[in-house]
């Protein structure tokens, strides 16, 4: 007996050979095409196609802000917020937990050196900011007397007897120039 080990091949004519090539090349095609028919089929801008509506192309055309966006106007009246809507807006984000070395709210031994440095020193700090706080706790939006109010309360809150700063009386609209009046058309 032989102990030759006769292997066979599942090609055995020119022509499985040929077809074997085939398949190796067209197989992949296909499945590539398909994979792209797939991916592009909820694209098609054809006839029956909604994409073409004066409402998707809105749709697609609309500017970015335009939902959930609230532009504010800047000659309106400035509307204070309070001192804890401020506190818990921007400064409880570090006061709360102590984020570098910031003074808890409440805190009476942490507050007690910043307290003796008296309102004025507090104040010009939180406004203009120190160390680890930035001008006005990160926040430009907040207008000085509410980072002046929040002081006081957060210095309060730890055994200070600060006075609230008082609200300033909202100015006065600006009466308009008299050349804007001669321009204006009559009604």
């Amino acid at each position: 007996m032989s102990d030759a080990h006769h292997e066979g091949s599942a090609i055995k004519t020119p022509k499985q050979l040929i077809l074997a090539v085939l398949a190796g090349f067209l197989v992949p095609i296909v499945c590539i095409v398909l994979l792209v028919v797939y991916v592009t089929n909820d694209k098609q801008t054809g006839a029956g196609s909604d994409a073409l509506t004066p409402e998707a192309i809105a749709q697609r055309i609309k500017p970015v802000a335009a939902e959930d966006f609230n532009l504010k106007d800047p000659s309106a009246p400035k509307v204070l917020k309070s001192a804890e809507e401020v506190y818990k807006a921007t400064c409880a984000a570090c006061h709360a937990a102590g984020v570098a070395g910031a003074p808890k709210l409440g805190d009476a031994a942490a507050w007690k050196a910043r307290i003796a440095e008296g309102y004025d020193t507090l104040a010009k700090h939180a406004i203009e900011g120190l160390r680890a706080m930035p001008p006005k706790g990160g926040n430009p939006d907040l207008d000085d007397i509410e980072v002046e109010r929040v002081v006081v309360m957060m210095a309060n809150a730890a055994g200070a007897k600060f006075k609230e700063p008082e609200v300033p009386a909202p100015k006065a609209p600006a009466e308009a120039p008299a050349g804007d009046a001669a321009a204006a058309p009559a009604k």
